[in-house]
């Protein structure tokens, strides 16, 4: 499979953009977990890091990013660039996180 370029940036060094194909983005709709939320509480009580919802946005930020990338390999684009992230909360205990960015022909 061909290797997509991905940046934040708007330009790639040494390539010029030839072709804009368009937006293209990935997300997915995660739940928080009951035992997570105890022990996130625990954790609010003396600080520190909660280790599970840092697992949890990791693994929701790749899935989104893997989506977005997906879409602009199906476009044939050689890059995505500006990539930007989001995220909102759809209801009580549930956030999306959304990946985003421009899918671009390279010269």
């Amino acid at each position: 499979m061909k290797e997509i370029i991905t940046s934040t940036t708007e330009e790639i060094a040494g390539k010029k953009v030839i072709q804009v194909l368009g937006v293209v983005k990935g997300n997915t709709i995660r739940a928080r977990h009951v035992g997570r939320d105890i022990m996130a509480g625990l954790k609010n009580i003396v600080g520190g890091e909660i280790k599970s919802y840092t697992e949890m946005t990791t693994q929701a930020r790749e899935e989104a990013f893997n989506r977005m990338v997906n879409e602009a390999i199906a476009l044939k684009a050689d890059a995505v660039i500006g990539i930007r992230y989001a995220t909102s909360m759809i209801m009580q205990g549930a956030a999306e996180m959304l990946a985003y960015g421009t899918a671009v022909k390279l010269k």
